[in-house]
């Protein structure tokens, strides 16, 4: 075999490789990243914040049920569903079972497309076309209002253009989400104005776009947590994510960052894939634990935060 065949050869050997390890191992890879952010009233208390999102339920999908459920031991304060639950029309007991005892927590949520519709085939690389962003493909309804049903008989607050100000661990939160800017379905309108004052101000969208991040920011929001990006669910070590499917820049694609002077950005990796697009790479399937702490009394001091990933409990199960 001359040069150029073994190169061919190399170079074949290692794409089915990297191919299976993206749909066989890491999409199974559950983790948690666990971030300190200083966003509360100076004085508060600390709280932890479990934030979920992008689960892309299939009814078979047991491994990750039984590991978010195991999330509960973490004993969080609150819990944060920013959508794109269902990926099956048959999914919400499977997602309800996932989420089994953390329902017994304070919970909000919003929803995102893949609560809506299920997911159609679609070519990869149309994500890489400005096209993406403005043609939707929408496959079946799902039974989103079920699925709403349960987690509001379960005591989860839906915040779908809602504000409401409610108690977690002695301390008063004050929070307020969107319908999911993907679709064109939010209207900050019903939500827009002055936050008040309150241990933590939380906003709440599925998509991390700009557009709805900018009025957050303006209405004095401590905290916005997203999901949608996958984290870009294909990631290139050295270079990050290449598409994040909305507005939102590549380096926010995934994790905690500033947005404007004083609000802070969430961006979930999401626990799950389109069943048609089954594959990760340096991108993990993760949940968010978030430690708020008071951010610095002197306004002039931004703060830190801090982040890592670990694996948790039943995270090891990759069947």
């Amino acid at each position: 075999m001359n040069k150029l065949g073994r190169t061919l050869l190399a170079t074949t050997a290692l794409g089915t490789a990297t191919l299976a390890y993206a749909a066989g191992i890491e999409r199974r890879h559950w983790t948690l990243r666990q971030a300190t952010v200083p966003v509360l009233t100076p004085g508060s208390a600390p709280l932890r914040v479990l934030h979920l999102s992008d689960l892309h339920m299939l009814p078979g999908q047991k491994s990750k049920q039984r590991w978010v459920a195991a999330l509960d031991e973490l004993e969080p304060d609150l819990v944060v569903n920013t959508g794109d639950n269902l990926a099956h029309k048959q999914a919400v007991p499977a997602v309800i079972r996932a989420l089994g005892p953390l329902l017994n927590r304070p919970g909000v949520f919003v929803f995102g497309s893949n609560d809506y519709y299920a997911p159609r085939p679609k070519n990869p690389a149309r994500y890489l076309l400005p096209s993406a962003k403005t043609k939707r493909i929408h496959g079946i309804p799902l039974p989103w209002r079920d699925l709403r049903a349960a987690m509001v008989e379960r005591g989860w607050l839906d915040l779908t253009h809602e504000r409401h100000t409610f108690t977690v661990a002695g301390q008063t939160v004050f929070a307020a989400g969107l319908d999911d800017p993907h679709l064109k379905r939010d209207r900050y309108a019903d939500i827009a104005g002055p936050v008040p004052e309150a241990a933590l101000r939380l906003g709440v969208t599925h998509s991390p776009e700009p557009r709805v991040l900018d009025p957050f920011a303006a209405d004095g929001y401590d905290l916005v947590l997203a999901g949608h990006t996958h984290g870009g669910q294909l990631r290139i070590p050295g270079y990050g994510a290449i598409v994040t499917n909305c507005d939102l820049d590549r380096s926010r694609a995934r994790g905690v960052s500033r947005w404007g002077a004083h609000m802070w950005l969430n961006v979930s990796a999401g626990l799950g894939t389109s069943p048609y697009a089954p594959v990760r790479f340096a991108c993990p399937p993760e949940a968010s634990l978030l430690t708020l702490v008071p951010r610095p009394v002197d306004a002039g001091q931004s703060g830190s935060a801090a982040e890592r990933d670990t694996r948790f409990g039943v995270g090891g199960n990759v069947r």
